[in-house]
C-alpha cells in the first residue's frame, strides 16, 4: 500500500507540475516559414484579437485538470499523514480526483489537437506541435497512473472491520 501511495504522489506531483508548465508556456505549435519563426500557446498576445472558441476550451479544460490533479494530490499528501486521514478513503478520493484530472487533460488535448490539424495549410509554411504540447499529453498520462495507483493503494490497504464502526 505505501509504495502504490508514493508511486501515486510522486505521478500525481509530476502530472501537476507538466499540465502547470504546459498551460503556462507558448509551444504548443510552431510554424516555419522561409524567413521567419512564429510559436504560439493557449494565451494569445494579442489584446484585440478574438480568441477562438477551441483555445477557450482548451483554457478551460486544462484549468479543471489542474485544479483537480492539485485536490488529487492534496488528498494523497493527507492520507500519508494517519492524524488527518479517514479510515483509509484518502486514496479513494484522491484516485477519483486524478482520473478526473486525466479525463480534462485528455479532452481539452483532443479539442486543441482536432482544431489545430484540420487548420488549412500552406504550401511555404511548415507547422508542427512544439514541446509545451505534448507536455500536456504527458500529464494527462500522469494523472491517469496516479489514478490507477491511488486506486491500487485503497484496494490493498486495511478494510474497516466491526471494531471501526
Amino acid at each position: 500500500m505505501e509504495l502504490c501511495r508514493s508511486l501515486a504522489l510522486l505521478t500525481g506531483s509530476l502530472g501537476l507540475v507538466s499540465i502547470l508548465i504546459a498551460l503556462s508556456t507558448d509551444f504548443w505549435f510552431v510554424a516555419e516559414g522561409p524567413r521567419f519563426s512564429f510559436h504560439s500557446g493557449l494565451w494569445p498576445k494579442e489584446f484585440h484579437t478574438e480568441v477562438p472558441d477551441y483555445l477557450r476550451a482548451t483554457q478551460s479544460l486544462s484549468i479543471l485538470a489542474t485544479l483537480w490533479g492539485l485536490v488529487s494530490v492534496i488528498f494523497l499528501i493527507v492520507s500519508c499523514i494517519p492524524s488527518l486521514s479517514t479510515r483509509g478513503y484518502g486514496p479513494l478520493v484522491s484516485s477519483t480526483m486524478a482520473f478526473a484530472a486525466a479525463i480534462f487533460a485528455v479532452v481539452a488535448m483532443v479539442v486543441y489537437t482536432s482544431e489545430r490539424w484540420n487548420q488549412p495549410q500552406h504550401p511555404q509554411i511548415q507547422t508542427f506541435f512544439s514541446w509545451s504540447f505534448y507536455l500536456g499529453w504527458v500529464s494527462a498520462v500522469l494523472l491517469l497512473c496516479a489514478g490507477s495507483l491511488s486506486l491500487g493503494a485503497y484496494c490493498s490497504g486495511p478494510r474497516p472491520g466491526y471494531d471501526a464502526l
